[in-house]
């Protein structure tokens, strides 16, 4: 099918539940994008919860996220949190990783492969000690288990002889052990069957079917084909139906459920403040693709060759992306002191309006007062 760029844009922003149709809860919006990225960062907001207050507004309370990570409703899963029932469709790959090869016809498996396999099999009694003690005493932090490691873990990076840590990470990749709880920001490990629900595992095959349908359904459209990711992927392989976009280059897949919502008469816009890793902005190229949008995150680069600001919000307004807030949650002073807003163009005031009521909601929901420069 063909669509124009506007097209492309609101369902994009329609299924990211960007709209003035708010959803009604947390578990509305968990189902709909089936993860949430935790990203420590609080500028403004841990990501989480600046992800869940764009589509929910003020109403949203972090005690809510809370609840439902207490009563296992809503998984850590590899540093993103996941409504508990998508577990079932991660764990049949997490029962064969690292996996055994690159496929049919190829010589020999990936390096990385290899690497973390042989690791693991030379200290695999350090694993078994690890599930022991766990089994024996309940969820640990990692500085509470024993590393009994013989050989160290290398690495050019952080993680260089980081044991433990290491084996905790390749353990919850295995499906062996899960995030039971955290502790002020520390993650305390026990045993998968303890913390994952006792759903049936979805083979492989279908559950990576099953999962590209979800993306897209939470995209709205995207690449068949994306740059690969750890953990979730931007692709979507064979999921929806295939589409052009006017005035883009290449082959699209778009969820046919929301094509009934793109008239004018159906289309509800709002504004909106965006996290830098919200879903509607991670995938860069599509960002640009379909938005027209010039962002990235600066806060690895050095201050003064910053455009934006450390942790620059995204502005939404209706379908279009069209500048960043650079602001900054100073609690001490109990302000949102917002230092710039940086117009792609410049506003009207009916859009200026909505960025200045937007941002006001941020502040009460923060429980600040909004100290603008806008």
């Amino acid at each position: 099918m063909r669509l124009s760029q506007q097209d492309a844009r609101r369902i994009a922003v329609q299924a990211q539940l960007l709209t003035a149709d708010r959803p009604a809860n947390l578990f509305e919006v968990l189902d709909r994008l089936t993860l949430l990225q935790l990203e420590p960062t609080k500028v403004v907001a841990p990501t989480h919860h600046l992800v869940l207050w764009s589509r929910l507004g003020r109403s949203y309370s972090r005690d809510e996220l809370a609840d439902a990570l207490a009563a296992r409703e809503v998984i850590e899963v590899q540093l993103h949190l996941r409504p508990a029932w998508f577990v079932a469709l991660l764990r049949a790959e997490m029962a064969a990783w690292p996996g055994g090869g690159a496929g049919a016809g190829a010589s020999s498996p990936p390096e990385w492969q290899i690497r973390i396999a042989e690791w693991l099999k030379t200290n695999d009694a350090c694993r078994r000690d690890i599930l022991h003690r766990l089994d024996a005493e309940g969820a640990q932090p990692a500085g509470a288990l024993p590393d009994t490691c013989v050989v160290p873990w290398r690495s050019t990076g952080w993680t260089n002889d980081k044991n433990v840590q290491r084996m905790l990470d390749f353990m919850e990749q295995r499906g062996e052990i899960a995030v039971s709880h955290r502790a002020h920001g520390q993650r305390h490990w026990d045993l998968a069957e303890r913390v994952y629900p006792d759903d049936p595992p979805v083979p492989a095959a279908d559950a990576r079917r099953q999962r590209d349908a979800l993306r897209l359904h939470a995209l709205g459209i995207a690449r068949a084909r994306a740059t690969a990711r750890q953990v979730e992927p931007d692709d979507i392989g064979e999921a929806g139906e295939p589409a052009v976009i006017e005035g883009v280059r290449g082959r699209w897949r778009v969820d046919a459920a929301y094509l009934d919502g793109l008239g004018d008469d159906t289309f509800r816009p709002r504004a909106a403040l965006l996290s830098p890793l919200d879903r509607l902005v991670f995938d860069r190229k599509r960002m640009a693709d379909l938005f027209d949008f010039d962002y990235k995150l600066e806060m690895y680069q050095p201050k003064a060759t910053r455009r934006w600001g450390y942790w620059a919000l995204p502005i939404l307004v209706g379908d279009r992306l069209v500048g960043k807030v650079d602001a900054t949650a100073d609690r001490e002073a109990g302000v949102l002191r917002v230092d710039a807003v940086h117009e792609d163009e410049p506003f009207d005031e009916p859009t200026a309006t909505q960025i200045r009521a937007e941002l006001a909601s941020l502040a009460g929901w923060l429980g600040l007062d909004l100290d603008e420069r806008f």
